[in-house]
C-alpha cells in the first residue's frame, strides 16, 4: 500500500489537543476508504501538522480528511518509510 506525508499550514497557532480530536474524527472515518491514519506530528506554534498514511491513492487519503473534519493538506507526498 502507498505511504504518504501530508501537511497542513494552517493560518495561526494549532493545539495538540484539537488535532488529537481531528486524527481520532480520521480514525473513525477511514476504514470506509481503506485507509490508515498511522500517525502525525503537531508544530503548535508555527500551525503546522503532519499525518503519515497508508491509502490506496493521495485522493483517497484526502477525502478521509475532508469528510471527517474538513480540514485538507496544503500538501501530500509520496514516501518511502525508513529506519
Amino acid at each position: 500500500m502507498p505511504l504518504y506525508m501530508d501537511v497542513h499550514e494552517l493560518d495561526g497557532p494549532v493545539t495538540a489537543a484539537d488535532v488529537a480530536q481531528a486524527h481520532a474524527a480520521d480514525l473513525q472515518t477511514q476504514e470506509q476508504y481503506d485507509v490508515s491514519y498511522r500517525r502525525y506530528w503537531v508544530d503548535e506554534d508555527g500551525g503546522r501538522i503532519f499525518c503519515l498514511v497508508e491509502a490506496p491513492s493521495a485522493e483517497l487519503a484526502a477525502r478521509v480528511h475532508r469528510e471527517a473534519h474538513g480540514l485538507e493538506a496544503t500538501h501530500i507526498h509520496l514516501v518511502q518509510e525508513g529506519s
